[in-house]
């Protein structure tokens, strides 16, 4: 007895019991086996330039159940449409032709249903319960809009891309421009200098001497620095030493506020007038006690000019606190020099939290 029953997808032999008495080995070969062949590599090759609809036939060879469509038609600017069973199936399609082609399941309603796959292109598609869908592609050419900064072609599946652009390059999410040195990106300046960064957001050369230390080059230090050297090495070596002097044409009287951070020395060149009040502080806006550290000291000295009636340092102060000095000799002063210039040298050491021993001495010279 022949077979009557097929399979749905791929109509191959469904043999019975009874089925094929002495038949059955041409049966499974015929209707089963080189038919699975075909929908496992088979190529059905199209090379009409026309519509096709794939045949379909149960239990023999068709073009609807091969694994590849091998499009070879020179169908140029006209699309062709293949249509393949509507059911559940995988293609893979090579477009050799000169033209584009549809692919779609039978049944569908308008010329644009399906995968279009464009000459040169190969792609993996399958049925998705209504309709084929690519599941994979190659492209071969393609064109990119001169557009948005770009511009490009495509050979062989590789897309090139060109700009006209030059320089360093910006985007703004959808396209190219040129970025702006400054407010883009920090733009080097000429020369081989150090750099630095500027308000502007521009890099520029660096000042030796005012941007960064350099030996042989005088620089201004605005903040504290530590010198620490080591336990066998001194922190430094000074060879020669300039200190800072104020000399200004005022009397001696009165409560006088020394600024440590001002200079070393303070020399007042006016006769003095009334015995004095030394207040020793880091400057108008900060206290000694803040600018010291507890174990740290400052040496100062206040020249003070007399008349022929001499008068001396009688109070002194750290921070507007009362200080009692340590005098040189043991004994406080009580007088100054007649017609002279008297040298108080002040030695100041904080020992704790607003806590000052000052170490006072008096030099006359006449």
């Amino acid at each position: 007895m022949a077979v009557t029953n097929f399979s749905t997808l791929l109509g191959l032999a469904l043999p019975t019991t009874g089925d094929l008495s002495g038949t059955w080995g041409d049966t499974i070969n015929n209707s089963i086996t080189s038919l699975i062949d075909s929908a496992v590599a088979g190529t059905t090759t199209l090379s009409a330039d026309a519509p096709v609809t794939l045949t379909t036939t149960d239990g023999a060879s068709n073009q609807a159940r091969s694994a590849v469509i091998l499009w070879t038609a020179s169908n140029g600017a006209t699309t062709r449409t293949i249509t393949a069973p509507a059911q559940s199936k995988a293609y893979v399609v090579i477009n050799a032709g000169t033209g584009s082609i549809i692919v779609k399941g039978a049944g569908t309603s308008t010329p644009n249903d399906g995968v279009t796959i464009v000459s040169g292109e190969k792609a993996l598609i399958a049925w998705n319960g209504s309709d084929f869908v690519k599941v994979s592609t190659t492209v071969s050419t393609a064109t990119v809009a001169t557009a948005n900064g770009f511009a490009g072609s495509n050979t062989g599946g590789a897309l090139t891309l060109s700009t006209t652009i030059t320089g360093i390059t910006k985007g703004n999410g959808t396209a190219l421009s040129a970025a702006t040195a400054g407010t883009d990106y920090l733009a080097p300046p000429s020369g081989t200098a150090i750099m630095k960064a500027n308000s502007g957001g521009a890099l520029a050369n660096a000042t030796a001497g005012t941007d960064y230390v350099a030996a042989g080059t005088a620089t201004s230090f605005t903040a504290q620095q530590t010198f620490s050297g080591s336990s066998s090495a001194l922190a430094a070596t000074l060879v020669n030493a300039a200190e800072t002097v104020t000399v200004s044409a005022t009397a001696a009287t009165g409560t006088i506020n020394y600024d440590v951070t001002t200079q070393s020395v303070l020399y007042y060149t006016t006769n003095s007038s009334a015995n004095w009040t030394m207040n020793f502080r880091a400057s108008s806006g900060t206290s000694l006690n803040t600018a010291m550290s507890t174990g740290q000291s400052v040496t100062v000295v206040f020249l003070a000019t007399n008349g022929s009636t001499a008068y001396y340092n009688n109070v002194v102060q750290v921070d507007g606190s009362a200080v009692t000095p340590k005098y040189q000799g043991g004994i406080a002063w009580s007088f100054g020099t007649a017609s002279g210039i008297d040298a108080y040298t002040y030695t100041i050491i904080k020992t704790g939290s607003a806590a000052f021993t000052v170490l006072a001495s008096q030099i006359r010279f006449a």
